[in-house]
């Protein structure tokens, strides 16, 4: 059985499931309808806490999980998963083509422009960068209730199987096709993380034994020694010491995870293994900054 959040997008979540052949959608069969109530194969979760703690106690069930970028996780489900059962774990990763589309009745331009969760979360910039202020509604809003909130002047942004009968694009519309892919993941409930040929995308959380200035340098000492590529690190404050480090890196063989937490086991380094991702490369990678530093 395959779920998903309250508040993901059933399409996006269904076409990134049946890309991807996880269980419940079989390869090649067609992508489930997109309006939630016909969508058999992805159950309705609820809040993120709350799926989390579905799959981590119930058999044979996992979730399509909105990433951020495997090499650059989103804080939220960062935070979830660390908050969450110690058996949870992402183990693949899959990109996306948006099905955004921007729609009104034939001839309507302007008026306020109503969009989702998901489709704020993944349109939220291009939408403003024409000059809209989006309204939120949840997601789980039928498309009817949406058109009748958008009114005789408005427009809504959905899904391009839930356009509305009649409805056509609207000019800059085709912007949000120009976007890059949204990157979802396969959350389960594993006892050990996969063994992969290859390299694979890991998300690491630790917290160090003696929490004291240059402990981090220490353990971080740790993941050099193993010859990781350390591509994202946050801190964030611990009910437990001061930090918790979150971090992601590029883990060359399935060997090299396994000798790096057993080193950390040996140092007494709270640790955790949120994801392991395998796969070689995953393009295109997260967006990149444009620095101007100091004295240039």
């Amino acid at each position: 059985m395959l779920g998903r959040t309250a508040r993901e997008s059933s399409a996006h979540a269904a076409l990134a499931a049946h890309d991807a052949g996880w269980s419940g959608v079989a390869a090649g069969s067609p992508v489930p309808s997109a309006v939630p109530d016909e969508t058999e194969e992805l159950l309705d979760l609820g809040t993120t806490s709350q799926a989390l703690e579905t799959v981590a106690s119930i058999d044979d069930l996992a979730a399509v999980v909105h990433l951020g970028h495997p090499e650059q996780p989103a804080p939220m489900l960062e935070q979830a998963l660390l908050a969450g059962a110690p058996t949870l774990l992402v183990t693949a990763a899959v990109p996306v083509r948006p099905q955004w589309v921007w729609v009104a009745p034939p001839g309507v331009v302007g008026g306020q422009v109503v969009v989702d969760e998901a489709g704020m979360r993944d349109c939220a910039d291009t939408l403003r960068s024409v000059g809209v202020s989006p309204r939120l509604v949840p997601t789980a809003t039928p498309v009817e209730e949406r058109a009748a909130l958008a009114g005789d002047h408005g427009s809504l942004v959905v899904e391009r199987s839930r356009v509305p009968a009649g409805w056509v694009e609207v000019p800059g519309g085709e912007r949000l096709a120009e976007q890059g892919p949204v990157w979802y993941g396969l959350l389960e409930s594993a006892d050990a993380w996969p063994r992969f040929d290859g390299s694979a995308q890991v998300w690491l959380a630790f917290g160090p034994s003696d929490d004291h200035r240059g402990s981090l340098r220490e353990t971080l000492g740790v993941l050099a020694d193993a010859g990781v590529d350390l591509q994202h690190l946050r801190s964030h404050p611990s009910a437990f010491g001061p930090h918790v480090f979150l971090t992601s890196f590029r883990c060359p063989r399935v060997t090299v995870l396994d000798a790096l937490v057993a080193e950390l086991d040996a140092r007494s380094v709270a640790h955790r293994t949120l994801a392991v991702l395998p796969g070689e490369r995953f393009e295109p990678g997260p967006d990149a900054l444009t620095p101007r530093w100091a004295g240039a």
